[in-house]
């Protein structure tokens, strides 16, 4: 006969985990009959968005979408990001064992400040990251200016200088 342990909190613990798995589904969009999560309708790509001195750069990972069925729109200052991810097989008796990336339709939108030029906007697809480049504006863009001086000021400083 084996000898079990009596651990108060083992049923708080797995309720906590019932709980938690729960709300992960009603996020990411439901449940396969087997319990595990049925990962297809939305979802959101992850973004970094960095800026420099010509422009904006976001760099979208999209993994296994076809880049050119990626819909950029630019409308009303927004900038607009849609596709699809899609599952090449939805039976379960091709190995799957679990599923737990998301797959569906996507959209992000970004609203664009008034310093980026939005008729350059570019954009590529590279390993699985497409990256968007928002260029700014010429003259939003910062210059450097040069500091006139007078030639009969300058000469006189360059002499004080030698002494």
């Amino acid at each position: 006969m084996a000898i079990m342990r009596n651990d108060p909190f083992r049923d708080l613990f797995q309720l906590q985990d019932q709980l938690f798995k729960t709300f992960d589904s009603a996020v990411r969009g439901g449940r396969t009959p087997q319990g595990e999560q049925g990962l297809t309708g939305a979802w959101t790509p992850l973004v970094d968005v960095f800026e420099d001195a010509d422009g904006v750069t976001l760099k979208v990972e999209l993994p296994e979408v076809d880049a050119s069925e990626v819909d950029l729109l630019v409308e009303d200052n927004t900038l607009t990001l849609r596709g699809e991810r899609k599952l090449e097989q939805t039976t379960s008796e091709n190995g799957y064992h679990r599923l737990e990336r998301a797959y569906g339709a996507f959209q992000r939108s970004f609203s664009l400040p008034p310093t980026i030029d939005a008729e350059h906007i570019s954009a590529e697809s590279k390993e699985g990251v497409l990256r968007i480049r928002l260029p700014k504006r010429a003259e939003t863009k910062p210059r450097q200016i040069k500091v006139q001086v007078d030639a009969s000021r300058a000469s006189q400083a360059a002499a004080t200088q030698k002494q």
